[in-house]
């Protein structure tokens, strides 16, 4: 499917490479489910959402406020133009009742 020579783009990481030594929050849910008698085997497959390069709380918000420096800008210019057309459009039809 697809192919014609272009690369994937994009490399998932192996979860093996993540040890869940490191990550705290990972270690308490493995704790909580033991002492109830369950593993979730699949765990290590959350592991990069808690990793702070990818997957922070923080991070995910940054990235979600990012565009914010030329969206606002941009989307204040919109208005005005929109705004300033209307007024333009409204003197041209007040224009021709007159006549």
């Amino acid at each position: 499917m697809g192919g014609h020579g272009h690369g994937h783009g994009m490399e998932i990481p192996s979860p093996d490479r993540y040890n869940l030594e490191n990550y705290p929050a990972l270690n308490k849910y493995r704790e909580r489910l033991a002492r109830e008698g369950l593993k979730d085997p699949w765990l290590r497959n959350d592991a990069w959402r808690y990793t702070p390069k990818l997957g922070t709380k923080a991070h995910r918000v940054s990235l979600l406020l990012r565009g914010w420096k030329l969206g606002v800008p941009a989307f204040l210019i919109t208005i005005a133009a929109e705004k300033l057309l209307q007024m333009v459009k409204k003197d041209d039809q007040d224009g021709d009742k007159h006549h």
